[in-house]
């Protein structure tokens, strides 16, 4: 059933997006095809990427764990192990943690972005992509620190604080360099724009 109006959806998403194109509102255009791609995708293979996308993430913090000791890892199956002074914890990494959403929407974003190339949009999906799982794992590895260091007492403030905002602050950087001061640099403002020295 869900497949069935996922199917119905996409076909309404191309129809609109056919539209906007041909009407030439290019703001519509960017908001219902980013909008629709990222349901399309979460919908579609939410399922299927999570995992995947888990077992990435525990694999590249795990890399720290192992060299410090703080945390050991079982990539395989998207699970971290912490133990502190007094107690220890497993930590799962389902999909909130995983970083599908993130990049599913900067994903979204990009390919409607009509300033880059699609050569450009290609080279700048690979690296925010890559860029998005680093920052997802350096979260977790501030997360295992501060429960290895202070106990397992301080989980929820380093998960739901602590972690959320390091990675929020990391995702706003990616989002200014790749969409705001890309944005600034392409537009003419009052006149003033870059001069063709070939002209």
């Amino acid at each position: 059933m869900r497949y069935i109006i996922l199917l119905i959806f996409l076909v309404v998403w191309l129809y609109i997006l056919h539209v906007t194109k041909k009407a030439k509102l290019p703001f519509w255009h960017f908001l219902w095809g980013s909008a629709g791609l990222f349901v399309i995708i979460f919908v579609g293979f939410k399922d299927v990427l999570t995992q995947p996308m888990a077992n990435i993430v525990a694999a590249v913090a795990g890399i720290v764990g192992k060299m410090t000791g703080v945390f050991e890892p079982y990539y395989k199956y998207g699970i971290i192990f912490v133990e502190s002074a007094k107690d220890s914890i497993t930590l799962k990494i389902d999909f909130e943690c995983s970083g599908i959403i993130e990049i599913t929407a900067f994903l979204s974003l990009l390919i409607f972005f009509n300033v880059y190339s699609r050569y450009e949009k290609v080279i700048i999906g690979c690296i925010g992509t890559v860029y998005i799982i680093v920052a997802n794992a350096l979260r977790i590895i501030l997360i295992c620190l501060i429960i290895h260091f202070k106990g397992v007492d301080y989980y929820y403030i380093s998960h739901a604080l602590i972690g959320r905002i390091f990675f929020y602050i990391l995702s706003i950087i990616l989002y200014f360099y790749v969409f705001t001061k890309a944005q600034i640099i392409s537009q003419k403002v009052g006149g003033f724009g870059y001069v063709d020295d070939n002209k």
